[in-house]
């Protein structure tokens, strides 16, 4: 009976997944305007069989999603985004609450809270709530991958982006593609805080 029990839950998580499979895919193809005709032309699967995938009727193989996403220039990855899974993470963390941590770079410190932290098969996320203060040594410079995002919570702050200097005070944001060289030039308060949230593809 379990085992027939068993049989039945998979039988309807692989027609949930096959749904959630065509729904990206639709979604992918209008987003980037282009119609199940030139997708077929352009990826090798007959425009027959993207319908049926997109309407769930079929589980596709990974050489025929592989094809779409090449199509669609996005992904493979993408296609799996609405799937449904059994494990999932979650973090709550209340107020001055998280895990308490020093960073020594060179002669320079600082100390973070580490609010958040995701490990996903195609995503790495980090959150930090972290406080800087003056110091006679030169300030750490960072290159790295993905976006990183900042948002003062106290104090202000010289921040440079490549050849850009921008001056940070107290609830400004900023967003910046990781790619390119990036740090603190210089921190103008007695104490500066700011969450700081960083996420990148897996690679």
């Amino acid at each position: 009976m379990k085992s027939a029990n068993n049989k039945k839950r998979n039988g309807n998580q692989s027609e949930v997944n096959d749904q959630a499979i065509g729904s990206a895919l639709k979604d992918l193809r209008v987003t980037h305007d282009i119609s199940a005709r030139e997708l077929a032309s352009e990826s090798g699967i007959s425009a027959a069989m993207i319908s049926r995938i997109e309407s769930g009727q079929v589980s596709p193989s990974i050489s025929t999603m592989t094809s779409l996403s090449e199509a669609l220039d996005v992904p493979l990855v993408s296609l799996f985004r609405d799937m449904v899974s059994e494990r999932t993470d979650f973090t709550h963390v209340k107020k001055g609450s998280g895990v308490k941590s020093t960073r020594l770079v060179g002669e320079h410190i600082h100390h973070y809270y580490n609010i958040a932290a995701h490990r996903r098969r195609d995503l790495n996320f980090e959150a930090h709530i972290v406080t800087i203060t003056p110091q006679d040594c030169e300030p750490p410079s960072y290159v790295g991958h993905g976006v990183n995002f900042i948002h003062v919570l106290n104090g202000s702050a010289i921040y440079f982006y490549g050849k850009q200097e921008l001056t940070l005070e107290l609830g400004d944001s900023l967003s910046i593609d990781a790619e390119l060289i990036h740090g603190f030039r210089e921190i103008l308060s007695p104490e500066f805080t700011f969450l700081s949230v960083q996420t990148e593809a897996r690679r």
